[in-house]
C-alpha cells in the first residue's frame, strides 16, 4: 500500500512539472541593454563602428540635440576621431532617417580610463513631431492607401519609411500612387506636389510627400473681372498726360 502512494505520487508530480518546465517568460526594455551604459544614465557606449552608428540612430529617433558616447576599443585620440567622423558621415547620407531629419553632427573626444568619453551635438531639420509622424510601409504598394489616408485628415506632408524599395520599378510605383489618389480626388489640374527621396544617393527607405491642398482658387482659375481690376492702375498716367496737356496749353 505504501509503494503505491509513493507511484501515485511520483506520478501526480511529473504530470505536474511539465507546464511549468515548459513556460515561458519574456521581458520588455525600452531600448537594448548592449548601447547604454548601466552606471551612467543617459550615456551611452560602443565597443565597435556600428555600435557608433547605431547608437547614432537612436539619438535620432529621439530627437535628442546633445549625448555623451563612450568608445571602448579604441587605441587613439586620432582613431576615436576617425571613427566618428566616418560613422556621422554614414549616417547623415547614408541612412534614410539621418538623411531625413539631420541638418549635421559635430563630435569632440576625450581619453578616459579605458574608454574615449565622446561628446555628440545633432542640429536637425525636422521636429520631433514630424520624426514621430514618420510612418512605415513594408514596399510602395501601400503608398496609395497612406496618401489617400493623408489628405483625409487634412495633413500637407507625408513621411514613409519604405522596408523594402525596388531599383527597377520603385520610382514607377511612386508616381501610379500618386496619380491614382489626385486623379480619383479630382486634383489633378492643380501644381504637382513635391517628392523626396532619402537618401538622394542610395538605396531609397524613406519618401517625402509635401502636400498642397491649400492653393487658392485664383491662382488656377482667374476671376471674373481681374483683367479689368488690374488694367484700372494703368490710366492714371493717361489722365495725368491730359492735364498736362492742358496746362501747357494754358501757359502758352
Amino acid at each position: 500500500m505504501k509503494k503505491c502512494c509513493v507511484l501515485l505520487m511520483a506520478l501526480c508530480l511529473l504530470a505536474g512539472c511539465t507546464p511549468l518546465l515548459e513556460r515561458e517568460y519574456s521581458t520588455v526594455e525600452p531600448h537594448s541593454s548592449k548601447f547604454w551604459e548601466s552606471e551612467a544614465a543617459g550615456t551611452l557606449r560602443a565597443e565597435n563602428y556600428q555600435d557608433i552608428v547605431n547608437d547614432l540612430l537612436i539619438l535620432i529617433g529621439q530627437h535628442t540635440e546633445t549625448a555623451t558616447l563612450r568608445l571602448y576599443n579604441v587605441d587613439s585620440k586620432l582613431q576615436a576621431a576617425d571613427l566618428l567622423e566616418r560613422a556621422t558621415v554614414e549616417v547623415q547620407q547614408e541612412t534614410p532617417m539621418g538623411a531625413y531629419a539631420v541638418e549635421y553632427i559635430t563630435s569632440s573626444s576625450q581619453a578616459q580610463r579605458g574608454y574615449y568619453e565622446a561628446e555628440l551635438q545633432i542640429s536637425y531639420r525636422r521636429t520631433l513631431e514630424q520624426i514621430q509622424a514618420v510612418v512605415n510601409a513594408t514596399s510602395p504598394e501601400a503608398l496609395y492607401a497612406l496618401l489617400d489616408t493623408a489628405l483625409s485628415e487634412g495633413r500637407t506632408e507625408l513621411a514613409v519609411r519604405l522596408g523594402y524599395w525596388s531599383p527597377e520599378n520603385g520610382q514607377t510605383q511612386v508616381e501610379e500612387a500618386l496619380a491614382r489618389v489626385r486623379e480619383e480626388r479630382g486634383l489633378l489640374e492643380r501644381p504637382m506636389w513635391p517628392v523626396l527621396y532619402y537618401p538622394a544617393g542610395g538605396p531609397v527607405g524613406l519618401i517625402e510627400f509635401l502636400l498642397d491642398q491649400e492653393v487658392p482658387p485664383e491662382e488656377t482659375e482667374p476671376v471674373d473681372g481681374q483683367a479689368e481690376l488690374e488694367g484700372e492702375p494703368e490710366e492714371e498716367p493717361l489722365e495725368e498726360s491730359a492735364e498736362n496737356e492742358e496746362k501747357f496749353g494754358l501757359e502758352g
